[in-house]
């Protein structure tokens, strides 16, 4: 059977022979009860990494967020966004389902909200209106293209909400992406927030799991909620520890990744009918748009997967690839090569 090259997405990842070696020898208990030794390993290894006070591992990204905002928020409250937000668009309406909250989006620029139209959109105290209560951010963006929100940027979110009394919660499913972006440390990209949540299951390479950080306080308190929403783990240890041996070997690799995608960006966009949606890659995510004329997104994904290669349309005439550890330059070449054929 031949080999895929997979470009969907980072979540399709397979756990190498040395994490699943890991995963073998890792010791468990009842995570409940807060004795497997591992996911205790996982999420002390984590806070001290990002420099917050406590994390918590649960079962995915999305149960990360909803986990921060019913931490945060309370029923009727208001969430300022970007317009594009995963969080929004991706995530099963939980907020407003689970949670009774009310999201209001801002048009951003490459993912990051002008803190002057954060302003602007935070409510007066009026008996009309929602009470604002937090402010989410996506780092790195993925409507964006993968685009990174720089530390001043972040400061200066911070500094607003400092001045208006709210939160801050992160979006950091790809949070290691953005810090290899920036070549900074997780400390100092996870600074500002009040709560982050991080994906182990994209770029690191875990099979299954993400992490909320937060505060001591916070963390206990989203504990319950991961509990009420059927999230709460007994021998965990087994996939925690492909999160351990991800933390511990697969963050400095992530540079690989970013030289793939520009790669694929600066070749892609010297193929006549190909046009990249954004003018810069910053990270492992590639947005272009297909001449229609030509092809369709749709056909064109199909016609690569008739040549071993996987992709997914993201629009009529939009397609998306990303890099990750299991694609190689040798598949990005390959991949090129194809796609030049079937444009031309």
């Amino acid at each position: 059977m031949a080999k895929f090259i997979d470009l969907r997405s980072d979540t399709v990842t397979q756990p190498t022979e040395d994490m699943r070696r890991a995963i073998y020898r890792a010791e468990v208990g009842d995570d409940v009860y807060q004795d497997d030794p591992s996911v205790n390993q996982l999420e002390e290894l984590a806070a001290e990494m990002l420099g917050k006070e406590a994390a918590l591992f649960v079962t995915s990204g999305t149960q990360g967020n909803i986990l921060a905002l019913l931490t945060h928020c309370n029923r009727g409250d208001e969430i300022l966004m970007e317009e594009n937000a995963h969080i929004y668009l991706f995530e099963v309406a939980g907020m407003s389902a689970l949670g009774g909250l009310m999201p209001r989006r801002i048009k951003g620029t490459s993912g990051y909200i002008n803190p002057e139209d954060i302003k602007k959109n935070i409510r007066d105290e009026n008996v009309h209106f929602p009470k604002t209560t937090l402010i989410c951010l996506e780092n790195t963006h993925n409507q964006a293209g993968g685009a990174v929100i720089g530390l001043e940027e972040q400061n200066n979110i911070r500094a607003v909400a400092d001045q208006y009394g709210l939160k801050i919660h992160l979006d950091g499913a790809r949070f290691f992406n953005a810090m290899t972006a920036l070549g900074c440390s997780p400390k100092e990209l996870a600074k500002p927030y009040d709560s982050i949540q991080i994906c182990l299951s994209k770029g690191l390479g875990a099979p299954v799991g993400s992490l909320l950080f937060g505060s001591k306080e916070f963390i206990k308190e989203a504990r319950r909620y991961r509990k009420m929403l059927g999230g709460g783990m007994r021998q965990a240890g087994i996939i925690a520890a492909a999160g351990i041996y991800a933390l511990e070997n697969n963050i400095d690799r992530l540079k690989e990744d970013h030289e793939n995608a520009q790669y694929l960006a600066k070749e892609l966009a010297s193929i006549e009918g190909i046009e990249l949606a954004f003018d810069k890659v910053d990270s492992n995510i590639i947005y272009f748009y297909i001449d229609s004329s030509k092809i369709t997104a749709k056909d064109f994904c199909n016609t690569l997967y008739e040549n071993d290669i996987l992709a997914n349309p993201a629009g009529v005439d939009k397609v998306r690839f990303v890099t990750h550890l299991g694609v190689s330059k040798e598949d990005c070449e390959k991949a090129i090569k194809v796609i030049k054929k079937i444009m031309n």
